[in-house]
């Protein structure tokens, strides 16, 4: 065995601890403690947690959300929207036999110029023709789009997540088909576009 035992200098020991926030349009709640030795390193890093976490709600179990750290104020980390998505079994605990599944991806810009990716899934409640897909579709992007241009970064994310923006598809896709189920089931937020 070497007579030159190198001290090993523990990593952990030069980090420290910060809380790390919710948005406040989430009720800015403490989302859990993360280890860095600077500050600095943390901006950029992206937090995930349930919707359940944040609304108590078990029945919102099933969606997944992120959070980036945009800024770092002492020990405390604050956050951003950056996106969500439904759990993989919950995604497929709604697909039937027998029954289409109309998906839509759209890119919306919203009112305070931020680029978001926003993935809308609807369930029938039996097969339906390739027509009414395409209506279907045309009243997602027609909605989502709207919705994008009207409202703000915090206002979107409120609606994505607690379903303000699916019931209003569903509400008017449903006079096309008879339908099981319309979410969003995934949001993402690509960039912030500068003032032009």
């Amino acid at each position: 065995m070497s007579s030159k035992t190198r001290r090993v200098r523990d990593k952990w020991r030069s980090k420290s601890w910060y809380t790390v926030m919710g948005p406040p349009y989430f009720g800015s709640i403490d989302l859990g403690a993360i280890p860095a030795d600077e500050s600095e390193k943390l901006v950029g890093r992206i937090i995930d947690s349930t919707l359940y976490e944040i609304t108590n709600d078990f029945a919102h179990q099933y969606l997944k959300m992120y959070f980036q750290i945009t800024e770092v104020d002492g020990k405390t980390a604050h956050t951003i929207f950056k996106g969500h998505e439904y759990s993989r079994d919950y995604l497929r605990s709604l697909v039937r036999r027998r029954t289409t599944k109309v998906d839509g991806l759209f890119n919306i810009i919203t009112k305070d110029r931020y680029k978001m990716r926003v993935a809308v899934s609807a369930f029938t409640l039996s097969r339906i023709r390739t027509t009414q897909e395409r209506r279907i579709r045309a009243i997602m992007e027609r909605i989502t789009k709207e919705k994008g241009s009207t409202l703000t970064l915090e206002q979107i994310a409120q609606e994505i997540v607690l379903g303000k923006i699916a019931s209003d598809i569903y509400n008017e896709a449903k006079k096309i088909a008879p339908l099981r189920h319309v979410g969003i089931r995934k949001s993402k937020l690509l960039s912030q576009l500068t003032q032009s």
